[in-house]
This record gives structure tokens, sequence and C-alpha cells, in this order.
């Protein structure tokens, strides 16, 4: 690229696509129920039948079939790719005796799911979206009247203090060789 011309874009997806959704509604609608409200399954299904009943007069579909369409759709949402990882856990410590008058979770298998944090925070990071809402230097900031520390957000945090004194040494350190 020649000097001050913009980076490309990160993607060609035009403004009104909002794939995997059918179009904005869809979006704001699954937004609505499941981050804003929370709406439980069985109370998702209901409004959704109530919709699809007044839908059906004018011979047009509901948004979603059921609250499965509807986290199926979620969770099909591209989010960076970060790749969803699975282990399993079972409680191995003492057991009573017999074995009868063992707890039911002492017994179970769990799964765990998790994305690798390193990932989520990368892709946050590589968002342009986040360009202007992040302020990436670190700080520590203490109430003037009691001199006790104050915790608001990562950049605030010990670990992120020590990797920018981390960094400047391991920076000062090659300027003067």
């Amino acid at each position: 690229l020649p000097d001050g011309s913009p980076p490309p874009p990160l993607h060609d997806w035009s403004d009104n696509d909002w794939t995997p959704y059918c179009n904005c509604l869809e979006f704001e609608l699954a937004n609505f129920l499941y981050m804003c409200n929370q709406m439980p399954e069985k109370q998702i299904d209901t409004l959704l039948n109530i919709w699809a009943a007044s839908l059906m007069k004018s011979g047009l579909d509901s948004l979603f079939v059921d609250h499965k369409d509807l986290y199926k759709t979620i969770d099909s949402t591209p989010l960076g790719d970060v790749k969803w990882e699975c282990f399993s856990i079972k409680y191995t410590g003492i057991q009573p005796e017999p074995m009868e008058n063992s707890l039911p979770w002492m017994n179970n298998i769990y799964n765990v799911w998790f994305c690798t944090p390193l990932n989520i925070i990368q892709n946050i990071v590589a968002n342009p979206d986040f360009a202007t809402e992040m302020d990436f230097r670190t700080y520590r900031e203490f109430e003037t009247a009691t001199d006790v520390r104050c915790w608001h957000d990562f950049m605030s945090r010990d670990w992120a203090w020590e990797q920018t004194v981390s960094i400047s040494q391991i920076c000062l350190v090659s300027s003067i060789r």
C-alpha cells in the first residue's frame, strides 16, 4: 500500500449482510431474547408460537420455529473462528462406603466446553469495531483520600502492568546495544 492509504477492509460483507440471520429483524430478535432478556426456552417457544399464529393469516413464516432453531442460528454466528474445545472430568476423590451412599455427582462424567482465551482476546483486539473503544495503556489508579487501589479493567491489573515494564526493559536493553 502507498504511504498514507487506508488499510484494505477486513471483509467484503455488505452493510445489510446479516449472515447467518436472514435479516436485521431476525438478528435483533435473537439478540433481545438471548442477550437482553435471557428468556427461558419454554417462554421463547410460547412467544414464537403466538407470533407464528399471528403471521399465518398473512401467509408469512415466523423468524424462528422454536428455541432450538434460535440457538442453532446463534451458534452458527461466525465469531473469529475460535474453535470450541471439550474435555471430560469426573470426581476421583474418596467416596463414602458403601457405594450406594455416594452422591450422584460423584459418579457422573461432566463435559467442560471452552474456547482458548488467548485466541478470543486476539480476535477482540484485532476487531476494528473496537479500535476507538479500547485504551491499551496500562495504569494504576488509587483513591486520593484512602490510597486504596482501584481495579477497573484488564489494563488496570498487575499482569498488564508487568508486561509493559518487561517489554520496556527489553526495548531499553536493545537500544543500548
